[in-house]
Formats: C-alpha cells, structure tokens, sequence
C-alpha cells in the first residue's frame, strides 16, 4: 500500500462525459473508502481554471488550470465531443508533454485520445478508440494503432473507448496498483462482478446479429467493406460471394431490408461523415476515400442524406448531424 496519496489529475475538456468522470472517480473514491486510508487524491483541472461544460450541458467547477499544476501520479484527461480542434492546441500539447516528462500515468478516455496522441504520446502503441471514431482516429493518427478493444495499458499509458470500459480500466489500474483484492471488492460495491479485459471487443451495433446471418450475406459484406474506395458492381460482389444477383438481392431484403446497392451506398456515406467530422482531409480527398468518382455527385448524395452539405458538416459536436449505425 502507498505510504502517502497518489495525487491523480482530471483534465476536463470541453463537452467531456459527466458518465466518463464519475465511472473514473467512483472507483477511486470506493477504493479509499474500503482501505480506510486516502489511497488517492484527485483535483479536476480544465483549460484555463473555469468551468467546464459537459456534453449534457452542465457546467462543472473545478479545482484549477492547467498553468497552475503539471505534476501527478496519474493524469486522466476526459473527452467526448468536438475534440477535433483540440488537437491544434499547442499549450495543451506542450502541458501533456511536460507531465509525460514528470513521470505521470497518463490515461485517456473516449476521444481524449485525439489529443494525447496528437502530442506524440500514443506513437507506436494500441489506441482503443470508440467505435464510432475508430476511421477518423486511423487516418489523423497512423502513427498509432487504433483497435476496438474495450481499453489498453501499456506501460505507463492508459487509452479507454469510453463509457462503461471506464470502469473496466479503472478496476484494471487499481488492481494493478492496490492488487486484486480490493480491485474486486471495489467491483462488488459497484454492483459489478468483476472487470472485463481490455482486449474484448467492443459492442459494435450490428456485429453480433452479422455473425448469426446468412454466411452468404456474411461474404458480401465483408466484400463491400474491403472495396469502399473502389466499389465494385453488385454484380462482381455477387459472382465473389458464389450467388446469383438474385440470389444477393433476397438476402439483402430479407435480412436487411435494402437493395444491395443502396446499403453499399449507405457503408460508404457511413465512412465519409465519420472522415468529414473527425479529420482535416477535404472534401474532395474524403468523397474519393468512399468511393464518389464526382464530388458534384457526391454533395447531392450527401445533402440529400444528411440535410447539408459536406462542407458544413465538419465538426463532431452534439448539434452535428447523427449517422445512425447500419443494423446489419
């Protein structure tokens, strides 16, 4: 056991999860509580020392700035929304940097991972990158390897995809900090029966319904998947899966209820809203990644999809339009 608190720092950035910092400081707060002793100690810290709003629109206080404390045990930095612009904030780069330097564990949760990797801290490491962001997190950051693990701990680097992988990650710190046993009575207090390991699989809308259908349909898709940039005829998809056009064509209705060419269009729209809100890449560059030949066709798809242009849909906030995942 520490002889004296381990001093955690929680760097709130705009439109962070109120869900993300509780499932990090109930963990911590249960741990102390049980041992009888202060095992850890958290101040919250934003930018500049003000409140902070969350993605739920609450304002949170906070303890202090960024300029005003660089030297933790742990620093845990939270984020949800809109993080994109984030990542081209020098001083907040430089400060990670610095308390990298200090020796700190540095944990980031859901799309705080943008910004610690955007100041070279997650280079040549297994990112765990939310679902919904992996495509854009792959193509800002190839200096990183995203995966869709629920979280990953390398060393003294912590990435989570949020959530409830929150709590997996934080039981996973604290039993490899404090040990197993109370790691798990913690668990037990929070009515959970255990943690789950960072290398499962996060819960993919659709994934597991794919895996029970058709294997035929199965072999499509993954076709369709492998040839976004370049798409291919439905008919070359069907003649690669081993059927019939026809054949395509009552698997896609009956298990998705949509013509082939039209999910297909929608797995590639799928690919350029996430590109557009999560990376720099224009337009142009981004309509050719899914597959549009012609960026004048490409808008009016868009447009008519998601009710605005490519162009003004460049910013993943909470008032962006949503992309519904296929549940396929």
């Amino acid at each position: 056991m520490a002889d004296s608190p381990r001093l955690v720092g929680l760097l709130l950035l705009p439109d962070f999860s109120q869900l993300g910092l509780a499932a990090v400081t109930e963990p911590l707060f249960v741990a102390n509580w049980l041992s009888g002793s202060e095992l850890y100690r958290w101040r919250s810290l934003s930018l500049d020392g003000k409140p902070v709003r969350s993605s739920a629109g609450s304002k949170l206080p906070v303890d202090a700035g960024i300029a005003e404390a660089s030297q933790f045990d742990m620093l845990l930095v939270l984020a949800s929304f809109d993080v994109k612009r984030l990542t081209r904030n020098q001083a907040l780069k430089s400060w990670l940097r610095r308390v990298a330097r200090h020796g700190a564990t540095i944990g980031s949760i859901e799309t705080a991972s943008e910004v610690v990797a955007a100041a070279g801290l997650l280079d040549g490491m297994a990112v765990a990158v939310h679902w919904d962001n992996l495509q854009g997190f792959a193509e800002s950051h190839p200096r990183c390897r995203a995966v869709l693990q629920l979280y990953t701990a390398e060393g003294d680097r912590l990435t989570c995809a949020g959530q409830s992988a929150t709590l997996d990650m934080m039981l996973h710190w604290i039993s490899r900090d404090q040990g197993g046993s109370l790691a798990a009575e913690v668990a037990a207090h929070l009515m959970l029966p255990g943690w789950r390991s960072g290398e499962e699989a996060q819960p993919v809308p659709g994934m597991e319904r794919r895996m029970e259908v058709d294997p035929m349909l199965a072999r499509a898709l993954a076709i369709m998947e492998q040839n976004i940039e370049e798409p291919l005829p439905c008919g070359v998809i069907a003649r690669r899966a081993g059927f019939s056009m026809r054949q395509m064509q009552r698997l896609f209705a009956k298990h998705l209820n949509a013509r082939p060419a039209r999910h297909y269009q929608l797995m590639r729209l799928s690919k350029a809203h996430a590109l557009l809100q999560q990376t720099e890449l224009s337009v142009t560059e981004i309509a050719v990644s899914a597959g549009f030949g012609s960026l004048e066709h490409f808008c009016r798809v868009y447009r008519r999809e998601f009710k605005c242009r490519p162009g003004d849909d460049r910013r993943q906030s909470v008032s962006a339009p949503v992309f519904r995942r296929l549940s396929d």
